[in-house]
């Protein structure tokens, strides 16, 4: 043991103990922000730099989450010190100069009495950067050279030549040069030698061989698989106190959810007991999940909790309270994540800059989060992300296409956006409606009412009544020429709206309107009750709200757009990583709900607008609610979802030559077709008799059917009265679909494109896809005609088949 590490690991721990008694300044980011205390008074300071050391720090007048990035790396930097420190002890070989080197930095903190408080506080700060990079000169020094190792010999570190990891010399030489470039590296014993590199890279990565020579009873870290612990049966939960108490306070986008989720409990509990009741007993495994909800994080802005009661945007929030819910009812093991500092802890994030990866397995069988969310477990995960990523589920509002969600091929082929390419399964993706077949429907709830509510609506309607969909006063000068029609409403009907103002009122909103000011959900839906009409002025675009309204006996009017909105000609959705055209304000409420409820109409046609409001007078509706949008509807699609998808489980290539007959002797090669025609309909199904590949969902659900060019399988599926199910894409991407299809082919090629599988008529070409990622509903072009894999569904559920449950 050597006095001048011992020393100095007494010194950084003085400087540790120096901030103790400034906790109190500090509550909620930690004492080490008093080194920068001097920042909000417009002092700087900066440290010298030393190559790539993970000590090196420089701090300017920072503000928020930057400020609070800066010193959670202090706070990193001084537990390494710490580290680097009870290695340095252990050698017997240091230098005299190393010690003496030593014994000054233990006397450095004791130099320093300044009068007041920010000059003590100033003095600390700039030597905790002055220390570090003094450190890190004499463990380079001692450590690197003249080491006794601990693990064996050198001769045992030779870097290997092992044609099994061809990548082993290369990562070597690059921890050689950069290993301090993440304390994250030092947190798993790295200290510049050879050996460290080599065991690092063996046991912690894995592009090394194991070393004969160590120990491995080591603990596992992220690459090693653990043992499977027994399954658990998941129980549907009633109470949700616990949930309550999960989702925490602090901001009012909380407390909008919890006031969500109060509200609805007991609808929830309804639906649990229905559905409990329709899976009569079936065995559900119970999952440990995480939820990272990453777009109210802190560090990624949340530019949503502060204009909750303001009128912003609440649809987000909406669909996250009803996805915690609908997880706790369905009795899994829920962790709640709102801060990267939760995500951290849950997800055991080494200390450093995310170039690691995590301390031990993955302890969660799936990843809720969203695009904020990911970007900060790619920050924070290191090669883990990688590894994991199938586990991920991503809330994504609006869909990601499979050509945006392929980063090579968006980036060759001009999809490439600010939010795709991340290279996962597209049905990953989950969406707020289900108006992207490539990506799973999430959805989310809208209350439902019992028989005597309904009644008591229909009896209290208004018939001159209407209310605007537009809470911020922007949105009402969004539609071109809004005057217009807004007279020709107010003519028949008495015009209502729920525009958010402090003191004055908006002077966007006409005199005629009646404001009530931003209202409280509760109030809201009494209002919703009595009006006869919800008009929409075409943004925003597909929100919860329409839903809500129908739900409540109003029949919606929205705006019908020519041209169709999309990334090409809106601003809105460009950027998105969807080609999707929206051909209205909100296309679910048209195509999936329609007249009576929904009417879509040109309101620049004047005329046509005229006849629609009168028709809307003359017509009597009652309050719908779509299954797929009931608490029900939402646990059942939910549940079918976490018990059958999995995207970790390697798919195995599909032969059809392998397939054999039903029922055959000896299992004998299937000899007819795989692919037979289907009554009333023109779509071909998987036949009978031949043994179908486990497959969710089942084959029994497919319906093959060929586009027109020019045609997406989501159109040609939907004209069939069909949804295009991406998961049965591996399943006829053959020669055998495309001779029971009659397609002449000359030649047939494997190739790398979002519209494969595809055959051009008049050239008689025909493509396989070669990239299953790129597997995709919505492509589509107009030489060729496409493959579609399309399937059945569930009255009311179209995100399931028939035989999905």
């Amino acid at each position: 043991m050597i006095a001048g590490s011992t020393d100095a690991k007494i010194m950084v721990r003085r400087c540790l103990v120096t901030f103790k008694p400034f906790r109190i300044f500090v509550v909620g980011i930690g004492f080490f922000s008093l080194c920068f205390l001097m920042t909000s008074l417009g002092g700087q300071f900066s440290a010298k730099r030393l190559g790539d050391s993970p000590f090196t720090i420089r701090t300017e007048v920072l503000g928020g989450v930057e400020s609070r990035g800066v010193l959670r790396k202090i706070s990193d930097m001084l537990e390494v010190i710490l580290k680097r420190m009870d290695s340095l002890s252990k050698l017997d070989n240091t230098s005299t100069t190393d010690a003496r080197r030593l014994d000054e930095l233990s006397s450095a903190i004791n130099r320093f009495q300044p009068a007041s408080l920010v000059e003590r506080i100033q003095a600390i700060a700039q030597n905790v950067s002055n220390m570090a990079i003094r450190v890190e000169q004499i463990l380079q020094n001692s450590m690197v050279q003249g080491r006794v190792l601990r693990d064996g010999s050198s001769s045992q570190c030779e870097v290997p030549r092992d044609p099994r990891f061809p990548e082993c010399p290369g990562k070597v030489d690059w921890m050689r040069a950069r290993w301090t470039s993440d304390p994250c590296y030092a947190f798993y014993g790295v200290d510049g030698s050879d050996c460290s590199f080599l065991i690092y890279l063996s046991e912690v990565e894995w592009f090394c061989p194991p070393l004969a020579w160590r120990n491995h009873s080591s603990p596992p870290t992220q690459h090693t698989q653990p043992a499977k612990s027994p399954k658990r049966q998941a129980a549907f939960r009633t109470d949700l106190s616990v949930l309550l108490d999960q989702v925490g306070t602090g901001k009012e986008s909380l407390s909008f959810m919890k006031r969500r989720i109060r509200r609805l409990a007991q609808q929830w509990a309804t639906a649990a007991n229905r559905l409990d009741a329709k899976l009569e007993q079936q065995w559900r495994d119970q999952k440990k999940i995480l939820v990272h909800v990453g777009f109210l994080t802190e560090e990624s802005g949340d530019v949503f909790s502060p204009k909750v009661l303001k009128g912003g945007p609440l649809g987000e929030m909406v669909q996250w309270a009803d996805i915690l819910t609908a997880l706790h009812v369905l009795g899994h093991n829920l962790k709640i994540s709102m801060s990267v500092k939760e995500l951290q802890g849950f997800l055991g994030v080494p200390p450093g800059r995310g170039s690691c990866p995590l301390t031990g397995p993955l302890p969660f069988d799936l990843i809720y989060t969203d695009y904020h969310g990911l970007q900060q477990m790619k920050q924070h995960m290191g090669l883990s992300l990688k590894k994991h990523k199938c586990h991920i589920r991503v809330i994504d509002t609006f869909g990601t296409e499979p050509a945006y969600n392929h980063e090579e091929y968006a980036t060759l082929h001009g999809y490439r956006t600010n939010w795709g390419y991340w290279n996962l399964n597209a049905r990953q993706y989950m969406t707020m409606f289900p108006h992207t077949p490539d990506n799973s429907f999430m959805g989310f709830v809208s209350e439902e009412l019992n028989e005597t509510e309904k009644r008591s609506i229909q009896q209290n309607k208004v018939n001159n009544m209407a209310v605007v969909y537009g809470k911020e006063a922007s949105m009402w000068k969004v539609q071109q020429g809004k005057e217009s029609f807004l007279q020709i409403l107010h003519k028949y009907m008495e015009v209502h709206g729920t525009v958010y103002y402090e003191t004055q009122r908006p002077p966007e909103v006409p005199a005629f309107v009646k404001n009530h000011g931003l209202l409280p959900q509760h109030e809201l839906q009494q209002l919703l009750r009595k009006a006869k009409l919800f008009i929409g002025f075409g943004f925003p675009y597909e929100g919860p709200a329409p839903l809500e309204a129908i739900a409540n006996g109003c029949i919606f009017l929205q705006p019908k757009f020519n041209p169709p909105h999309s990334s090409l000609n809106h601003e809105f959705f460009r950027g998105k990583p969807t080609s999707r055209e929206v051909f209205s304000q909100h296309p679910y409420a048209e195509q999936y709900i329609g007249r009576p409820h929904v009417m879509t109409v040109d309101y620049n046609n004047s005329v046509e607008f005229d006849s629609a409001i009168k028709e809307i007078m003359r017509t009597k509706v009652e309050p719908y609610l779509p299954y797929e949008y009931t608490c029900e509807g939402m646990l059942e699609r939910v549940h079918a979802y976490i018990q059958h998808q999995d995207f970790c489980a390697p798919e195995p290539p599909f032969i059809p030559a392998n397939l054999s007959r039903k029922g055959s002797a000896g299992g004998s090669r299937m000899m007819g077709p795989l692919f037979v025609p289907l009554p009333n309909t023109t779509a071909l199904g998987w036949a009978s008799n031949v043994t179908a590949p486990s497959a969710w969902p089942p084959l029994s659900s497919l319906r093959l059917l060929v586009s027109q060019e020019g045609q997406s399988c989501v159109d040609a599926c939907q004209s069939a009265g069909f949804i295009c199910e991406p998961a049965h894409f591996r399943f006829i991407n053959n020669k055998e679909a495309l001779r029971r299809l009659d397609v002449q082919c000359e030649v047939v090629d494997s190739e790398i494109n979002h519209i494969l599988p595809a055959f051009s008529v008049v050239r008689q070409e025909c493509g396989l896809q070669r990239e299953p990622l790129l597997f995709s509903c919505a492509g589509h072009s107009p030489k060729y005609r496409r493959l579609c894999p399309c399937r059945d569904f569930r009255h009311g559920q179209v995100a399931l088949c028939r035989d999905c449950l």
